[in-house]
C-alpha cells in the first residue's frame, strides 16, 4: 500500500473547489499506482468520511484537527511507502517525515515506484 501526500488545504485559502481540485490531483496518480501492482491510498479518503461520521461538516471543522493528520499517521503503519506529490502541504511533509522515521521509501514521481508499469499506448 502506497499513502499518496501531496497538497490538500494548503494553498487553497479553505475554498472547497480548491480542496476539490487538489483531492483531484492526488487521486490521479492512483491508478498508476494500481496499474503497477499496489494500493494506493489517500488518508483524505478515510479522514472525510470519519469526519462525516462524526457529525462534522468538513475539513473546516473544528473535528478536523483531531482527525486529519491522525489519520494519515495510523494509515503510515500499514503503508509501504509514500509518493509525496509536488506543492506545499505541512500535512505531506508530515508523512513524508514519519515514513522516514520508520524505514519506508520515498518516492517523488510514480514512475520511480518499483515495477511501475507505464500507460499503453493509445491503439
Amino acid at each position: 500500500m502506497i499513502l499518496i501526500a501531496g497538497p490538500y488545504r494548503s494553498g487553497t485559502g479553505d475554498d472547497p473547489a480548491l480542496m476539490a481540485r487538489n483531492l483531484d490531483r492526488l487521486g490521479e496518480a492512483a491508478w498508476p499506482i494500481f496499474r503497477s501492482g499496489h494500493i494506493p491510498m489517500i488518508g483524505e479518503w478515510v479522514a472525510l468520511p470519519v469526519l462525516r461520521s462524526a457529525g462534522a461538516d468538513g475539513p473546516l471543522s473544528p473535528l478536523a484537527q483531531s482527525v486529519m493528520y491522525p489519520t494519515a499517521e495510523r494509515l503510515l503503519q500499514h503503508c509501504d511507502a509514500v509518493l509525496r506529490l509536488e506543492g506545499e502541504s505541512t500535512g505531506a511533509d508530515q508523512d513524508v517525515a514519519i515514513a522516514e522515521e520508520r524505514g519506508l521509501p520515498v518516492y517523488h514521481r510514480v514512475e520511480d515506484i518499483p515495477g511501475y508499469v507505464p500507460e499503453p499506448a493509445a491503439v
